[in-house]
């Protein structure tokens, strides 16, 4: 298993925004990529992509040598709706505490753990 791939398995695709924040707030990119397919996609919401977990450990890494998160902030867990499930997808939303809002979908693995492949950190324009 390589760095990026290390993780705590995933069994409820409601656990991945709690996990996310729990490693952004320890300073473990490691485990913030590891949430992620190996070709998952984060719309950043202003017209920048990041593709492929390669780019999403690089930007997850340049937001801990910042101390930033977005919007200048640490991520911090906010209202999560209840996730829809539909098969082997999942989507997930958060309410953050700016009032912004995320989507995410998340895929079922074969070991029937979950990881997110579509990240959209903000669905208000």
């Amino acid at each position: 298993m390589s760095d990026l791939t290390r993780r705590e398995p995933i069994y409820d695709p409601q656990e991945l925004e709690r996990q996310l924040v729990v490693s952004e707030n320890a300073g473990d990119v490691t485990g913030m990529t590891a949430l992620f397919e190996p070709d998952a996609v984060i719309d950043l919401g202003d017209g920048r992509l990041v593709r492929g977990k390669g780019a999403i450990h690089e930007f997850f890494t340049k937001l801990q040598v910042t101390g930033l998160g977005p919007e200048g902030r640490r991520f911090k867990l906010g209202e999560q709706r209840p996730v829809l499930i539909c098969g082997d997808l999942a989507l997930t939303s958060t309410r953050s505490i700016d009032g912004d809002i995320t989507t995410e979908v998340a895929r079922r693995q074969d070991d029937g753990t979950w990881l997110w492949v579509i990240d959209r950190w903000s669905v208000t324009w």
